[in-house]
Protein backbone atom coordinates (compact mmCIF):
# COMPACT_ATOMS: atom_id res chain seq x y z
CA UNK A 1 0.00 0.00 0.00
CA UNK A 2 2.85 2.51 0.82
CA UNK A 3 4.27 1.75 -2.22
CA UNK A 4 1.25 2.24 -4.43
CA UNK A 5 0.74 5.77 -2.77
CA UNK A 6 3.94 7.11 -3.14
CA UNK A 7 3.85 6.02 -6.86
CA UNK A 8 0.75 7.69 -7.16
CA UNK A 9 1.99 11.07 -5.13
CA UNK A 10 5.13 11.19 -7.63
CA UNK A 11 2.75 11.07 -10.58
CA UNK A 12 0.59 13.98 -9.55
CA UNK A 13 4.00 15.69 -8.58
CA UNK A 14 5.21 15.04 -12.02
CA UNK A 15 2.31 16.17 -13.39
CA UNK A 16 2.55 18.98 -11.18
CA UNK A 17 6.26 19.96 -12.81
CA UNK A 18 5.03 19.55 -16.44
CA UNK A 19 1.52 21.82 -16.05
CA UNK A 20 3.21 24.56 -13.81
CA UNK A 21 6.41 25.68 -14.97
CA UNK A 22 6.19 28.20 -12.23
CA UNK A 23 7.32 25.55 -9.74
CA UNK A 24 10.82 25.47 -11.11
CA UNK A 25 10.93 28.62 -12.85
CA UNK A 26 9.70 31.72 -14.84
CA UNK A 27 6.30 31.11 -17.21
CA UNK A 28 6.65 34.52 -18.31
CA UNK A 29 8.30 35.24 -21.84
CA UNK A 30 9.94 38.53 -20.33
CA UNK A 31 11.36 36.55 -17.52
CA UNK A 32 12.20 32.79 -18.05
CA UNK A 33 11.60 32.12 -21.65
CA UNK A 34 14.25 33.04 -24.18
CA UNK A 35 13.34 36.40 -24.53
CA UNK A 36 15.41 37.06 -28.25
CA UNK A 37 17.94 35.89 -30.57
CA UNK A 38 21.04 37.10 -28.10
CA UNK A 39 19.34 35.67 -25.36
CA UNK A 40 18.99 32.43 -27.31
CA UNK A 41 22.93 32.58 -28.33
CA UNK A 42 24.17 33.43 -24.79
CA UNK A 43 22.15 30.27 -23.65
CA UNK A 44 23.11 28.04 -26.39
CA UNK A 45 27.00 29.25 -26.19
CA UNK A 46 26.68 28.55 -22.39
CA UNK A 47 25.51 24.97 -22.55
CA UNK A 48 28.25 23.85 -25.00
CA UNK A 49 31.68 22.81 -23.73
CA UNK A 50 32.76 23.21 -26.89
CA UNK A 51 31.85 26.80 -27.81
CA UNK A 52 32.89 28.13 -24.34
CA UNK A 53 35.26 27.30 -22.00
CA UNK A 54 33.49 26.35 -18.86
CA UNK A 55 37.20 25.95 -16.51
CA UNK A 56 36.61 30.30 -17.40
CA UNK A 57 32.99 30.87 -16.86
CA UNK A 58 31.86 33.59 -13.99
CA UNK A 59 30.66 34.54 -11.74
CA UNK A 60 32.06 30.77 -10.57
CA UNK A 61 32.98 29.38 -6.90
CA UNK A 62 36.10 27.48 -6.69
CA UNK A 63 35.83 25.67 -3.31
CA UNK A 64 33.21 25.79 -0.67
CA UNK A 65 31.24 29.00 0.96
CA UNK A 66 28.71 29.54 3.87
CA UNK A 67 25.80 31.64 3.70
CA UNK A 68 23.74 32.65 6.33
CA UNK A 69 19.99 33.19 5.94
CA UNK A 70 17.87 34.61 8.71
CA UNK A 71 14.50 33.71 7.72
CA UNK A 72 11.58 35.27 10.20
CA UNK A 73 14.70 36.12 12.03
CA UNK A 74 15.79 32.99 12.53
CA UNK A 75 19.15 31.99 11.37
CA UNK A 76 19.58 29.29 8.48
CA UNK A 77 23.34 28.12 7.59
CA UNK A 78 23.65 26.63 3.89
CA UNK A 79 26.91 25.27 2.86
CA UNK A 80 27.48 25.89 -0.63
CA UNK A 81 29.67 23.48 -2.65
CA UNK A 82 31.57 25.05 -5.26
CA UNK A 83 33.58 21.64 -5.94
CA UNK A 84 31.01 19.99 -7.26
CA UNK A 85 28.91 23.19 -9.14
CA UNK A 86 30.94 25.72 -9.36
CA UNK A 87 29.38 27.69 -11.96
CA UNK A 88 25.43 26.89 -9.81
CA UNK A 89 27.48 28.02 -7.10
CA UNK A 90 29.19 30.68 -7.81
CA UNK A 91 25.94 32.56 -9.59
CA UNK A 92 23.99 31.71 -6.00
CA UNK A 93 27.30 33.38 -4.03
CA UNK A 94 27.67 36.21 -6.26
CA UNK A 95 23.58 37.28 -5.91
CA UNK A 96 24.06 36.86 -2.16
CA UNK A 97 26.94 39.18 -1.92
CA UNK A 98 24.89 41.60 -3.52
CA UNK A 99 22.43 41.62 -1.20
CA UNK A 100 19.93 40.69 -3.61
CA UNK A 101 17.96 37.82 -2.17
CA UNK A 102 17.22 40.70 1.11
CA UNK A 103 13.37 41.16 1.35
CA UNK A 104 12.33 38.55 -1.00
CA UNK A 105 9.38 35.98 -0.10
CA UNK A 106 9.00 32.43 -1.09
CA UNK A 107 6.12 32.54 -3.28
CA UNK A 108 5.74 28.93 -3.20
CA UNK A 109 5.82 26.00 -0.62
CA UNK A 110 4.08 22.60 -1.62
CA UNK A 111 3.73 20.62 1.55
CA UNK A 112 0.77 18.31 0.55
CA UNK A 113 0.03 15.58 0.04
CA UNK A 114 4.10 15.43 1.54
CA UNK A 115 6.27 17.76 2.08
CA UNK A 116 8.42 18.85 -1.61
CA UNK A 117 9.64 22.57 -2.00
CA UNK A 118 9.95 25.97 -0.75
CA UNK A 119 10.58 28.15 -3.60
CA UNK A 120 11.57 31.68 -2.96
CA UNK A 121 14.49 34.12 -5.10
CA UNK A 122 12.43 36.00 -7.70
CA UNK A 123 12.26 39.27 -7.03
CA UNK A 124 8.41 40.12 -8.93
CA UNK A 125 7.46 37.47 -6.09
CA UNK A 126 5.41 35.75 -8.65
CA UNK A 127 7.84 33.02 -10.05
CA UNK A 128 8.00 34.62 -13.01
CA UNK A 129 11.33 37.56 -12.44
CA UNK A 130 14.93 36.80 -12.11
CA UNK A 131 18.54 38.71 -11.77
CA UNK A 132 19.15 41.64 -14.11
CA UNK A 133 22.55 42.65 -14.60
CA UNK A 134 22.54 46.76 -13.52
CA UNK A 135 25.64 47.11 -15.90
CA UNK A 136 24.52 45.07 -18.62
CA UNK A 137 21.06 45.62 -18.30
CA UNK A 138 20.50 41.74 -19.63
CA UNK A 139 18.91 39.14 -17.96
CA UNK A 140 21.92 36.21 -16.08
CA UNK A 141 20.78 32.60 -17.13
CA UNK A 142 23.16 30.00 -15.57
CA UNK A 143 23.70 26.56 -17.25
CA UNK A 144 22.00 23.33 -15.69
CA UNK A 145 24.58 22.19 -13.84
CA UNK A 146 25.08 18.14 -12.95
CA UNK A 147 28.18 16.16 -11.66
CA UNK A 148 28.09 12.20 -11.67
CA UNK A 149 28.76 10.46 -8.60
CA UNK A 150 32.76 9.52 -8.98
CA UNK A 151 33.30 11.99 -12.05
CA UNK A 152 35.46 15.23 -12.42
CA UNK A 153 33.63 17.52 -14.18
CA UNK A 154 30.16 18.36 -14.31
CA UNK A 155 27.55 18.04 -17.53
CA UNK A 156 26.46 21.08 -18.34
CA UNK A 157 23.21 22.35 -20.19
CA UNK A 158 21.49 19.28 -20.66
CA UNK A 159 18.85 17.00 -18.13
CA UNK A 160 19.73 13.77 -17.67
CA UNK A 161 17.74 12.79 -15.21
CA UNK A 162 13.78 11.44 -15.94
CA UNK A 163 13.12 14.55 -17.74
CA UNK A 164 15.28 13.21 -20.66
CA UNK A 165 15.95 9.38 -19.95
CA UNK A 166 13.33 8.11 -17.22
CA UNK A 167 16.27 6.83 -14.98
CA UNK A 168 17.45 8.85 -11.87
CA UNK A 169 20.99 9.04 -12.14
CA UNK A 170 23.24 8.87 -9.44
CA UNK A 171 24.17 12.12 -8.61
CA UNK A 172 26.93 13.91 -6.55
CA UNK A 173 24.82 16.22 -5.23
CA UNK A 174 21.52 14.47 -4.35
CA UNK A 175 17.78 16.07 -3.91
CA UNK A 176 18.08 14.59 -0.32
CA UNK A 177 16.13 16.90 2.51
CA UNK A 178 18.02 20.18 3.11
CA UNK A 179 19.16 20.23 -0.49
CA UNK A 180 19.07 24.12 -2.15
CA UNK A 181 18.63 23.48 -5.83
CA UNK A 182 18.04 26.22 -8.67
CA UNK A 183 14.44 26.62 -10.60
CA UNK A 184 14.25 26.75 -13.73
CA UNK A 185 11.60 26.69 -16.37
CA UNK A 186 11.27 23.50 -19.27
CA UNK A 187 14.45 25.07 -20.85
CA UNK A 188 17.74 23.96 -19.18
CA UNK A 189 19.66 26.59 -19.37
CA UNK A 190 16.72 29.31 -17.90
CA UNK A 191 17.77 29.54 -13.97
CA UNK A 192 18.41 33.03 -12.92
CA UNK A 193 18.17 33.57 -9.44
CA UNK A 194 15.32 31.26 -7.89
CA UNK A 195 16.01 28.72 -5.61
CA UNK A 196 14.31 25.97 -3.38
CA UNK A 197 14.85 23.89 -0.54
CA UNK A 198 14.01 20.40 -0.66
CA UNK A 199 11.38 19.32 2.09
CA UNK A 200 12.18 15.96 1.69
CA UNK A 201 14.09 13.52 0.09
CA UNK A 202 13.10 14.14 -3.70
CA UNK A 203 15.81 12.65 -5.61
CA UNK A 204 13.18 11.60 -8.60
CA UNK A 205 14.87 15.16 -9.37
CA UNK A 206 18.15 14.29 -9.83
CA UNK A 207 20.26 14.78 -12.93
CA UNK A 208 17.08 17.48 -13.93
CA UNK A 209 17.88 20.19 -11.57
CA UNK A 210 21.18 21.78 -10.00
CA UNK A 211 21.55 21.11 -6.41
CA UNK A 212 24.64 23.63 -5.03
CA UNK A 213 24.59 22.78 -1.49
CA UNK A 214 22.62 21.77 1.96
CA UNK A 215 21.59 23.30 5.07
CA UNK A 216 23.53 22.49 7.59
CA UNK A 217 21.87 24.19 10.60
CA UNK A 218 18.35 25.67 10.59
CA UNK A 219 16.43 23.09 9.00
CA UNK A 220 13.70 23.56 11.67
CA UNK A 221 13.27 26.36 10.02
CA UNK A 222 12.82 25.86 7.31
CA UNK A 223 10.33 23.21 7.73
CA UNK A 224 8.09 26.11 9.00
CA UNK A 225 8.31 28.30 6.11
CA UNK A 226 5.02 29.09 4.46
CA UNK A 227 4.03 30.91 1.24
CA UNK A 228 4.41 34.57 1.60
CA UNK A 229 7.31 34.40 3.94
CA UNK A 230 10.36 36.86 3.80
CA UNK A 231 14.34 35.78 3.84
CA UNK A 232 14.99 38.66 5.74
CA UNK A 233 18.70 38.97 4.59
CA UNK A 234 21.47 36.21 3.76
CA UNK A 235 24.62 36.92 3.59
CA UNK A 236 28.46 35.33 2.69
CA UNK A 237 29.98 34.23 6.36
CA UNK A 238 32.80 32.22 4.74
CA UNK A 239 34.49 31.17 1.33
CA UNK A 240 33.76 34.58 -0.25
CA UNK A 241 37.15 34.61 -1.41
CA UNK A 242 36.22 31.19 -3.46
CA UNK A 243 34.33 33.41 -5.16
CA UNK A 244 35.43 34.49 -8.89
CA UNK A 245 33.85 37.38 -10.69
Amino acid sequence: MMKIRKSCWLSVVCVFLITTTTLFGCSSPEANSTPDNSSISQTSQSASSGSVNMDNYKPRLDGTAVVEMIIKGKPVTIEIDGNAAPVTAGNFVDLVGRGFYNGLTFHRVVTEPQPFVAQGGDPQGRGTGGFVDPETKQPRYVPLEILLKDEKEPIYGKSIGQQATSRTPIVALPHKRGAIAMARSQQPNSASSQFYFALSDINFLDGDYAVFGYVTKGMEVIDTIKQGDKIDSAKVISGAENLKK
